[in-house]
C-alpha cells in the first residue's frame, strides 16, 4: 500500500512539474491538493499550492495558507510569497515587517522591499534600495529597475520639491522618457517636459508596433497617460481648452487604470470651477472608484477630496460640504485649506462674523499657519467695510510687518480712512525694524555700514509720505537720513531745503550751499536743434531775417506806424440803407421792448368743439387783440406801415421779402381746401 502511495505521489509530482512549465498552474493545483491528501505536511506541496494560488491571483487564499501551517511554513521557507501576498492585498505595513523579519534578504525581497517602500513614499529609502539592486544584479531586469528608479526621482520633484540629481539614465524606452518628462514638471519647466512626452509618444508607438497582435485601439490605451500628462502641461500653461478637448478624449477610450480616470476627472473639475456644475458632478463619481485609494498617492487623493468639497459648496450642498471639510480637517488637522474651504462656506451663508471666529480659533491653535489664516481674516474685514480693523489684523501678524508690500498696503488703507498718524506709525515700524536687524548684523563693527536698498527705498517712501500730507517737520529727519547715504543725491537735497525753509530758513541758506552750481548743472544740449526740431512748440526766427527787421525798425524810427486794414462786415441781403437799424438788435428777442411772446400757430385760435374742421362763426369778432381800437403791438415786416413810421421801425437783418407773407397765406388757402370733415 505504502509502494502504490509513492508510486501516485510521484505520478502527481511529474503532472505538478509539466502543468508548471505549460503555465497551466489551475491544472497544477489539482495535482499538489491530492498530493496533500496524501502527505498534507509536506512542506514542497505546501510551497507549491501558494506559488499556484498565487499565479491564479487568489491571494487572500494563498495567505490563509500560509497563516495555517505557520509550523511548517516558517519565515525563512516563505517569507516572499508571503510579503508579496500582504502587497497585493494592499497591506503594505504588514508587507514592510514581513520582509524585514526574514533571516536572509535575498534579491527577490530587495525587489519587493523597493516596491514597498515607493508605495510607503519613502522615497529616499526607495532611491537607496535600487541604487543597490542596480549595483549588485546583472540580468534581464536592468531596464525594469532603472525604469523605477527614475519613477522614484519623478516622485520626489514632484510631491517633495527635491532638485533631482543626473543618474546618467539612457532614455531609451518610452517609460524612462515618461518619468524624465513628469520630473521635469516637477521643476517647472514645461516646455521641456512637452517635448519628452511627444519623444515618449513616438518611442510607444514605435515598441508597439512592431508586435502585430497589438491593435491601434491597444497603442492608444497605452498611450493614455502619456496623452494625460500632456493635457495636464497644456493646463498648467493655461491653454485649458486644448486641455479640456484631450482629457475627453481620453475618457472616451474607457482606460481600465482607475487612478487615471480619477486624477483626469479631478483636473475636468478643476477647470470648470463653479461652472459647468452638472459635468462635475458626473466626473465627480470617477474619483469614487473602487482601488483608487491604492493607485494615487497621499497628496492626490488629498487634493481630490478638496476638490470634492469645493463642489459640494460651489452647489449649494452645505452639509455636505462641512462634512467633507471636517473630515479632512481631522486627517490633517494642521492643513489650511479644510478651515479655509468651511470659513467660505459661512461666508456664502452671509456668517461673516461666525466665519472671522472660525479662523481666529485656527490661528490660535496653529501658530505657525496664522500668517495665511489672519490674511484671510483680513480680507473679510475688508469685504465688510471694517478697514480699520483689517488693518490691526496685519498689524498682528509680525513676520510681515517690515515687508515692503504690507507696509504698502497698510499705508493705502489708512490713507483711504485718513487716518495720517497710522500710516506714518507703519513706516516707523518698519523702519526701525531694518535698523534693528542691521546692528544685530553689524554687531562689533565699527565701520560705517550703508543700508540695505529695502531699507533706503522705506525712508524715501516715508519721507515723500510725509511731504504729500504737509508734514515737512517730521520729514527732515528721513530727508537727512537719505541724504547722508547719498550727499550727490540732488533731488534730496532739493526736497530737505524745501522742508527746511518752513522751518529753520537759515539752516535751509546753509544746505543751499550745497547746491551745485549753475555751470556744473548745464547740459550740452544743441538749443538750436532742440528749438528747430519737429514737434517744437516755439521755433526761433532765422538770424537773417531778424538783422533785417532790426535795420529797418532803425530807418523808420519817426515814422507812424502804419494801421491795418479793417475789413468791411457783410451786410444782409435786404438791406436797406434808408431805413434806421433796430437799437435793441444786439441783444436776444426775449430780451427786447416789443418782444410779446412766441405765437403758438395761427390755427389754434380756429378751432372750436364742433366736428372737425369746422370754425367758430364769431371767433375773430371776439378777439379784442384785432378791433381797430387796439393799437398794433408790434409792426408787421413787411408792411409799408412799418417802412413809414419811425418808432416801429424794423431792424434788416429781421425784415423779411415783401412777398414772403402772401406765399404764406396761398399755401394756406390751398391747405384748406385740399382738408376733408370727418373720421
Amino acid at each position: 500500500a505504502a509502494a502504490g502511495g509513492a508510486g501516485a505521489a510521484a505520478a502527481l509530482w511529474s503532472e505538478v512539474n509539466r502543468c508548471g512549465q505549460n503555465g497551466d498552474f489551475a491544472r497544477a493545483l489539482k495535482s499538489v491538493n491530492k498530493i496533500l491528501q496524501i502527505s498534507k505536511d509536506d512542506v514542497t506541496a505546501l510551497q507549491c499550492k501558494v506559488v499556484c494560488l498565487i499565479q491564479n491571483g487568489n491571494f487572500k487564499e494563498a495567505l490563509s495558507v500560509i497563516n495555517t501551517h505557520t509550523k511548517v511554513l516558517t519565515s525563512d521557507v516563505i517569507a516572499f510569497e508571503k510579503a508579496y501576498c500582504e502587497y497585493r492585498l494592499n497591506r503594505i505595513e504588514n508587507a514592510l515587517k514581513t520582509i524585514q523579519s526574514a533571516s536572509q534578504q535575498t534579491d527577490k525581497l530587495k525587489e519587493l522591499y523597493g516596491q514597498v517602500l515607493y508605495r510607503l513614499e519613502r522615497y529616499d529609502d526607495c532611491l537607496a534600495a535600487y541604487r543597490d539592486l542596480i549595483r549588485n544584479s546583472q540580468d534581464e531586469y536592468e531596464e525594469e529597475r532603472k525604469t523605477n528608479l527614475s519613477a522614484v526621482v519623478a516622485a520626489q520633484s514632484t510631491w517633495e520639491k527635491v532638485m533631482p540629481e543626473d543618474l546618467g539614465l539612457r532614455e531609451a524606452t518610452y517609460e524612462l522618457c515618461y518619468n524624465s518628462a513628469c520630473t521635469l514638471i516637477g521643476q517647472g519647466k514645461l516646455n521641456e517636459a512637452m517635448k519628452k512626452l511627444q519623444k515618449a509618444e513616438e518611442l510607444c508607438r514605435q515598441s508597439l508596433s512592431e508586435d502585430s497582435d497589438v491593435t491601434e485601439e491597444d497603442i492608444e490605451a497605452e498611450l493614455a497617460i502619456i496623452h494625460g500628462q500632456m493635457a495636464y502641461i497644456m493646463q498648467l500653461q493655461g491653454r485649458t481648452e486644448d486641455a479640456l478637448q484631450l482629457y475627453n478624449q481620453i475618457i472616451k477610450l474607457k482606460p481600465t487604470d482607475v487612478g487615471l480616470l480619477a486624477v483626469i476627472a479631478n483636473n475636468i473639475i478643476t477647470i470648470n470651477k463653479d461652472q459647468n456644475v452638472f459635468d462635475s458632478k458626473k466626473k465627480v463619481k470617477l474619483t469614487n472608484a473602487e482601488g483608487v485609494e491604492h493607485k494615487l498617492s497621499k497628496k492626490q487623493l488629498q487634493a481630490i477630496e478638496f476638490n470634492k468639497a469645493l463642489l459640494a459648496m460651489y452647489t449649494n450642498q452645505a452639509d455636505q460640504c462641512r462634512k467633507l471639510s471636517a473630515s479632512l480637517q481631522s486627517q490633517s488637522p494642521e492643513h489650511l485649506l479644510p478651515v479655509l474651504i468651511q470659513a467660505a462656506q459661512l461666508c456664502r451663508e452671509k456668517q461673516h462674523a461666525k466665519a472671522v471666529g472660525l479662523l481666529q480659533d485656527f490661528a490660535d491653535q496653529h501658530p505657525a499657519n496664522a500668517a495665511e489664516i489672519k490674511l484671510t481674516m483680513a480680507q473679510l474685514k475688508i469685504a465688510q467695510g471694517s478697514v480699520t480693523k483689517a488693518c490691526m489684523i496685519l498689524r498682528s501678524i509680525e513676520e510681515l510687518q517690515h515687508k515692503p508690500g504690507m507696509v504698502s498696503a497698510l499705508v493705502t488703507m489708512y490713507s483711504h480712512e485718513e487716518d495720517i498718524d497710522s500710516a506714518i506709525e507703519v513706516f516707523t515700524q518698519a523702519i526701525q525694524w531694518y535698523q534693528q536687524f542691521q546692528a544685530r548684523t553689524n554687531y562689533g563693527c565699527c565701520v560705517f555700514q550703508p543700508k540695505s536698498p529695502v531699507h533706503l527705498s522705506l525712508i524715501r517712501e516715508a519721507a515723500n509720505f510725509k511731504l504729500k500730507h504737509g508734514r515737512k517737520k517730521e520729514a527732515i529727519s528721513d530727508l537727512e537720513e537719505l541724504w547722508k547715504q547719498n550727499p550727490k543725491d540732488v533731488h534730496t537735497l532739493a526736497q530737505l531745503i524745501s522742508a527746511y525753509s518752513l522751518v529753520d530758513p537759515e539752516k535751509a541758506k546753509v544746505l543751499s550751499k550745497h547746491l551745485p552750481s549753475s555751470d556744473t548743472m548745464s547740459l550740452k544740449v544743441d538749443v538750436d536743434a532742440l528749438e528747430n526740431s519737429h514737434g517744437a512748440t516755439y521755433v526761433r526766427k532765422k538770424a537773417g531775417k531778424l538783422a533785417g527787421d532790426n535795420q529797418q525798425k532803425e530807418q523808420g524810427q519817426g515814422d507812424v506806424k502804419k494801421k491795418k486794414k479793417k475789413k468791411k462786415g457783410k451786410l444782409p441781403k435786404n438791406y436797406d440803407p434808408k431805413v434806421t437799424p433796430d437799437p435793441e438788435r444786439w441783444l436776444p428777442m426775449r430780451e427786447r421792448s416789443y418782444y410779446r411772446g412766441r405765437k403758438k400757430g395761427k390755427k389754434k385760435d380756429q378751432v372750436g368743439k364742433g366736428t372737425q374742421g369746422s370754425t367758430t362763426a364769431g371767433s375773430s369778432e371776439l378777439d379784442a387783440s384785432r378791433t381797430a381800437s387796439s393799437p398794433p403791438t408790434s409792426p408787421r415786416p413787411g408792411s409799408a406801415a412799418a417802412v413809414s413810421a419811425t418808432s416801429n421801425v424794423i431792424p434788416p437783418r429781421h425784415q423779411k421779402p415783401a412777398g414772403a407773407p402772401a406765399t404764406k397765406k396761398k399755401q394756406q388757402q390751398k391747405k384748406k381746401k385740399g382738408a376733408k370733415g370727418g373720421w
